[in-house]
Protein backbone atom coordinates (compact mmCIF):
# COMPACT_ATOMS: atom_id res chain seq x y z
CA UNK A 1 0.00 0.00 0.00
CA UNK A 2 1.08 3.17 -0.72
CA UNK A 3 2.10 4.98 2.42
CA UNK A 4 0.20 7.98 1.64
CA UNK A 5 -2.82 6.04 2.12
CA UNK A 6 -1.77 4.27 4.76
CA UNK A 7 -4.74 7.15 6.73
CA UNK A 8 -7.64 4.48 5.66
CA UNK A 9 -6.77 2.22 8.36
CA UNK A 10 -5.92 5.23 10.77
CA UNK A 11 -8.59 4.16 14.05
CA UNK A 12 -8.22 7.77 15.33
CA UNK A 13 -9.50 9.49 12.37
CA UNK A 14 -12.51 7.02 11.91
CA UNK A 15 -13.51 7.47 15.45
CA UNK A 16 -13.04 11.27 14.91
CA UNK A 17 -15.57 11.09 11.67
CA UNK A 18 -17.92 8.98 14.53
CA UNK A 19 -17.65 11.84 17.26
CA UNK A 20 -18.73 14.62 13.83
CA UNK A 21 -22.08 12.21 13.14
CA UNK A 22 -22.96 12.35 16.86
CA UNK A 23 -22.49 15.79 16.87
CA UNK A 24 -24.90 16.23 13.91
CA UNK A 25 -27.39 13.87 15.48
CA UNK A 26 -27.73 15.09 18.38
CA UNK A 27 -28.13 18.48 16.88
CA UNK A 28 -30.99 17.66 14.93
CA UNK A 29 -29.05 18.44 11.89
CA UNK A 30 -29.01 15.01 10.19
CA UNK A 31 -32.51 12.79 11.04
CA UNK A 32 -32.28 8.99 11.07
CA UNK A 33 -29.86 8.05 7.91
CA UNK A 34 -29.19 11.50 6.54
CA UNK A 35 -26.20 13.32 5.84
CA UNK A 36 -22.40 11.87 4.98
CA UNK A 37 -19.21 12.82 6.43
CA UNK A 38 -15.64 12.65 4.72
CA UNK A 39 -11.96 13.26 5.38
CA UNK A 40 -9.01 13.15 2.68
CA UNK A 41 -6.45 11.13 4.06
CA UNK A 42 -3.81 10.03 1.21
CA UNK A 43 -3.53 11.46 -2.72
CA UNK A 44 -6.10 8.91 -3.61
CA UNK A 45 -7.49 7.91 -0.44
CA UNK A 46 -10.97 9.07 1.66
CA UNK A 47 -12.32 7.88 4.51
CA UNK A 48 -16.05 8.01 4.43
CA UNK A 49 -19.16 7.17 6.29
CA UNK A 50 -21.16 4.34 4.79
CA UNK A 51 -24.81 4.65 3.38
CA UNK A 52 -27.82 3.46 5.12
CA UNK A 53 -26.77 4.42 8.77
CA UNK A 54 -27.36 6.97 11.69
CA UNK A 55 -24.75 9.17 11.46
CA UNK A 56 -25.42 9.37 15.76
CA UNK A 57 -24.81 5.57 16.39
CA UNK A 58 -21.34 5.00 14.09
CA UNK A 59 -18.60 3.10 14.97
CA UNK A 60 -14.89 3.27 13.74
CA UNK A 61 -15.86 -0.59 11.96
CA UNK A 62 -18.54 1.03 10.01
CA UNK A 63 -16.00 3.36 8.05
CA UNK A 64 -15.14 2.68 4.63
CA UNK A 65 -12.74 4.35 2.02
CA UNK A 66 -12.90 5.42 -1.15
CA UNK A 67 -10.53 6.51 -4.13
CA UNK A 68 -10.71 9.64 -5.86
CA UNK A 69 -12.88 8.34 -8.51
CA UNK A 70 -15.25 7.42 -6.01
CA UNK A 71 -13.87 3.87 -6.08
CA UNK A 72 -14.02 2.11 -2.94
CA UNK A 73 -11.00 0.54 -1.78
CA UNK A 74 -11.55 -0.66 1.99
CA UNK A 75 -14.65 -0.63 4.30
CA UNK A 76 -16.84 -3.59 5.18
CA UNK A 77 -20.41 -1.79 4.55
CA UNK A 78 -20.90 0.34 1.21
CA UNK A 79 -19.93 3.76 0.66
CA UNK A 80 -22.64 6.38 0.61
CA UNK A 81 -23.30 7.49 -3.19
CA UNK A 82 -23.45 11.37 -2.34
CA UNK A 83 -19.45 11.05 -1.48
CA UNK A 84 -19.42 12.15 -5.48
CA UNK A 85 -20.04 15.13 -4.16
CA UNK A 86 -17.17 15.33 -1.35
CA UNK A 87 -14.98 14.44 -4.04
CA UNK A 88 -15.72 17.15 -6.33
CA UNK A 89 -14.91 19.86 -3.50
CA UNK A 90 -11.80 18.19 -2.98
CA UNK A 91 -10.81 17.87 -6.64
CA UNK A 92 -11.26 21.69 -6.81
CA UNK A 93 -9.84 22.42 -3.61
CA UNK A 94 -6.61 20.65 -2.64
CA UNK A 95 -6.40 22.85 0.55
CA UNK A 96 -9.85 21.22 1.38
CA UNK A 97 -9.07 17.96 3.66
CA UNK A 98 -12.75 17.41 5.52
CA UNK A 99 -16.42 17.77 3.83
CA UNK A 100 -19.54 17.33 5.72
CA UNK A 101 -23.30 17.55 4.64
CA UNK A 102 -26.65 16.97 6.40
CA UNK A 103 -29.78 18.87 6.90
CA UNK A 104 -29.64 21.87 9.17
CA UNK A 105 -33.25 22.42 9.61
CA UNK A 106 -33.00 26.32 9.89
CA UNK A 107 -30.78 26.55 6.95
CA UNK A 108 -32.53 24.09 4.81
CA UNK A 109 -35.48 25.98 4.94
CA UNK A 110 -33.79 28.16 3.28
CA UNK A 111 -32.67 25.97 0.72
CA UNK A 112 -36.49 24.78 0.15
CA UNK A 113 -37.17 28.16 -0.14
CA UNK A 114 -34.28 29.20 -2.67
CA UNK A 115 -34.21 32.25 0.01
CA UNK A 116 -30.65 33.65 -0.51
CA UNK A 117 -29.05 34.40 2.99
CA UNK A 118 -28.75 37.86 3.75
CA UNK A 119 -25.09 39.68 4.66
CA UNK A 120 -24.19 42.68 6.72
CA UNK A 121 -25.97 41.46 9.60
CA UNK A 122 -24.37 39.61 12.03
CA UNK A 123 -20.57 40.37 12.58
CA UNK A 124 -19.17 36.94 12.98
CA UNK A 125 -21.00 35.42 10.22
CA UNK A 126 -19.26 38.36 7.80
CA UNK A 127 -15.87 37.64 9.57
CA UNK A 128 -16.26 33.21 9.41
CA UNK A 129 -18.54 32.91 6.57
CA UNK A 130 -19.14 35.67 3.75
CA UNK A 131 -21.55 34.79 1.21
CA UNK A 132 -23.05 31.76 1.09
CA UNK A 133 -24.69 30.72 -2.47
CA UNK A 134 -27.81 28.31 -3.29
CA UNK A 135 -26.68 25.50 -5.66
CA UNK A 136 -29.16 24.77 -8.00
CA UNK A 137 -31.46 21.50 -7.45
CA UNK A 138 -30.27 17.93 -8.84
CA UNK A 139 -31.19 14.64 -7.70
CA UNK A 140 -28.81 13.30 -5.13
CA UNK A 141 -26.01 10.49 -5.47
CA UNK A 142 -24.43 10.95 -8.93
CA UNK A 143 -21.79 13.54 -10.61
CA UNK A 144 -24.66 15.90 -12.31
CA UNK A 145 -25.77 16.38 -8.57
CA UNK A 146 -21.68 16.62 -7.46
CA UNK A 147 -21.18 19.34 -10.69
CA UNK A 148 -24.17 21.49 -8.90
CA UNK A 149 -21.18 23.14 -6.33
CA UNK A 150 -18.51 23.42 -8.96
CA UNK A 151 -19.07 26.83 -9.65
CA UNK A 152 -19.20 28.05 -6.48
CA UNK A 153 -15.79 26.18 -4.73
CA UNK A 154 -13.14 29.01 -5.16
CA UNK A 155 -15.10 31.40 -3.22
CA UNK A 156 -16.53 29.88 -0.02
CA UNK A 157 -16.58 26.67 2.20
CA UNK A 158 -20.03 26.60 2.92
CA UNK A 159 -23.23 25.79 0.27
CA UNK A 160 -26.66 25.57 0.47
CA UNK A 161 -27.92 22.61 -1.75
CA UNK A 162 -31.47 23.70 -3.01
CA UNK A 163 -34.42 21.65 -1.59
CA UNK A 164 -31.57 19.82 0.08
CA UNK A 165 -29.00 20.87 2.60
CA UNK A 166 -25.91 22.39 3.21
CA UNK A 167 -22.35 20.74 2.63
CA UNK A 168 -19.24 22.62 4.68
CA UNK A 169 -16.14 21.99 3.81
CA UNK A 170 -12.55 22.77 5.47
CA UNK A 171 -9.27 22.01 6.73
CA UNK A 172 -10.31 19.51 8.94
CA UNK A 173 -13.44 17.42 10.53
CA UNK A 174 -14.33 20.13 13.47
CA UNK A 175 -13.70 23.26 11.00
CA UNK A 176 -15.93 21.86 8.17
CA UNK A 177 -18.40 21.31 11.56
CA UNK A 178 -17.99 24.21 13.03
CA UNK A 179 -19.11 25.71 9.32
CA UNK A 180 -22.64 23.85 9.26
CA UNK A 181 -23.40 24.99 13.05
CA UNK A 182 -22.30 29.16 12.24
CA UNK A 183 -25.05 28.58 9.47
CA UNK A 184 -27.89 26.81 11.02
CA UNK A 185 -27.81 29.08 14.18
CA UNK A 186 -27.30 32.21 12.07
CA UNK A 187 -30.64 31.08 9.88
CA UNK A 188 -32.33 30.50 13.29
CA UNK A 189 -31.51 33.79 14.62
CA UNK A 190 -32.81 35.53 11.12
CA UNK A 191 -36.02 33.53 10.73
CA UNK A 192 -36.61 34.87 14.94
CA UNK A 193 -36.29 38.12 13.91
CA UNK A 194 -38.64 38.15 11.37
CA UNK A 195 -41.15 37.46 14.32
CA UNK A 196 -40.39 40.80 15.57
CA UNK A 197 -39.60 42.83 12.62
CA UNK A 198 -37.65 44.16 9.93
CA UNK A 199 -33.85 43.33 10.13
CA UNK A 200 -31.51 46.13 10.72
CA UNK A 201 -28.58 45.76 8.07
CA UNK A 202 -25.14 47.17 9.14
CA UNK A 203 -24.31 50.16 7.74
CA UNK A 204 -21.42 50.45 5.01
CA UNK A 205 -18.50 51.54 7.08
CA UNK A 206 -19.09 49.38 10.15
CA UNK A 207 -19.45 46.18 7.33
CA UNK A 208 -15.76 47.82 6.05
CA UNK A 209 -14.34 47.72 9.28
CA UNK A 210 -15.36 43.93 9.60
CA UNK A 211 -13.98 43.42 5.93
CA UNK A 212 -10.63 44.96 7.24
CA UNK A 213 -11.01 42.77 10.44
CA UNK A 214 -11.84 39.45 8.49
CA UNK A 215 -8.12 40.34 6.07
CA UNK A 216 -5.72 40.93 9.23
CA UNK A 217 -6.63 37.55 10.07
CA UNK A 218 -5.77 35.96 6.80
CA UNK A 219 -9.07 34.46 5.80
CA UNK A 220 -10.08 35.22 2.33
CA UNK A 221 -13.03 36.65 0.75
CA UNK A 222 -14.12 37.29 -3.04
CA UNK A 223 -15.16 41.27 -2.09
CA UNK A 224 -11.40 41.29 -1.38
CA UNK A 225 -10.81 40.70 -5.41
CA UNK A 226 -13.60 42.20 -7.16
CA UNK A 227 -14.12 46.03 -6.35
CA UNK A 228 -16.82 46.28 -8.16
CA UNK A 229 -19.47 43.42 -6.22
CA UNK A 230 -21.67 44.89 -3.68
CA UNK A 231 -21.11 44.20 -0.39
CA UNK A 232 -24.18 43.49 0.93
CA UNK A 233 -25.89 42.22 -2.31
CA UNK A 234 -25.38 38.37 -2.61
CA UNK A 235 -24.04 39.42 -6.13
CA UNK A 236 -20.45 37.47 -5.81
CA UNK A 237 -22.05 33.92 -6.83
CA UNK A 238 -24.30 35.14 -9.54
CA UNK A 239 -22.35 34.15 -12.47
CA UNK A 240 -22.44 30.36 -11.10
CA UNK A 241 -25.92 29.83 -11.22
CA UNK A 242 -27.15 27.90 -14.00
CA UNK A 243 -31.05 28.17 -13.78
CA UNK A 244 -32.10 31.25 -11.98
CA UNK A 245 -30.82 33.54 -9.50
CA UNK A 246 -32.32 33.34 -6.28
CA UNK A 247 -34.79 36.04 -5.37
CA UNK A 248 -34.67 37.35 -1.67
CA UNK A 249 -38.20 37.64 -0.50
CA UNK A 250 -38.44 37.05 2.98
CA UNK A 251 -36.16 39.73 4.14
CA UNK A 252 -35.45 43.38 3.04
CA UNK A 253 -33.37 43.66 0.05
CA UNK A 254 -29.63 44.57 1.28
CA UNK A 255 -28.40 48.30 0.97
CA UNK A 256 -26.14 48.61 -2.22
CA UNK A 257 -22.98 49.45 -0.92
CA UNK A 258 -19.88 49.46 -3.51
CA UNK A 259 -17.08 46.68 -3.76
CA UNK A 260 -14.54 46.41 -0.74
CA UNK A 261 -12.14 49.30 -1.73
CA UNK A 262 -8.61 48.07 0.07
CA UNK A 263 -8.25 51.67 1.83
CA UNK A 264 -8.40 52.72 5.35
CA UNK A 265 -11.28 53.97 7.07
CA UNK A 266 -11.81 57.63 7.14
CA UNK A 267 -11.38 57.82 3.29
CA UNK A 268 -13.50 55.23 1.37
CA UNK A 269 -15.46 53.95 5.15
CA UNK A 270 -16.59 57.90 5.22
CA UNK A 271 -19.37 57.04 2.77
CA UNK A 272 -22.86 57.06 4.72
CA UNK A 273 -23.90 56.21 8.69
CA UNK A 274 -26.92 54.11 8.01
CA UNK A 275 -28.33 51.90 5.34
CA UNK A 276 -31.01 53.81 2.94
CA UNK A 277 -34.67 52.81 3.63
CA UNK A 278 -35.99 49.93 1.46
CA UNK A 279 -38.72 50.67 -1.16
CA UNK A 280 -40.63 47.99 0.42
CA UNK A 281 -40.84 49.65 3.67
CA UNK A 282 -41.34 53.63 2.09
CA UNK A 283 -43.95 51.86 0.31
CA UNK A 284 -45.55 50.20 3.06
CA UNK A 285 -45.41 53.64 4.94
CA UNK A 286 -47.23 55.54 2.00
CA UNK A 287 -49.96 53.02 2.52
CA UNK A 288 -50.40 53.27 6.29
CA UNK A 289 -50.11 57.17 5.82
CA UNK A 290 -52.87 57.34 2.93
CA UNK A 291 -55.15 54.79 4.61
CA UNK A 292 -55.01 56.57 7.57
CA UNK A 293 -56.27 60.08 5.53
CA UNK A 294 -59.29 57.96 4.27
CA UNK A 295 -57.74 57.76 0.51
Amino acid sequence: MNKWNSGINDRGLKEEICEIGRRIYNKGFAAANDGNISIRVGEDAVLCSPTMICKGFMKPEDICAVDMNGDQIAGTRKRTSEVLLHLEIMRNRPDVKAVVHCHPPHATAFAVAGEPIPQCILPEVEVFMGEVPIAPYETPGDQRFAETVTPFLKSTNTVILKNHGTVSFGKDLTDAYWKTEILDAYCRILLLTKQLGPVEYLNEQKNRELLDLKKKLGFDDPRFHNDDCDLCGNSAFREGYKESIPVQRAFPTAPEYPGYLQEPCGTACEVQTAPPASEDLVQMITNQVLAALGK
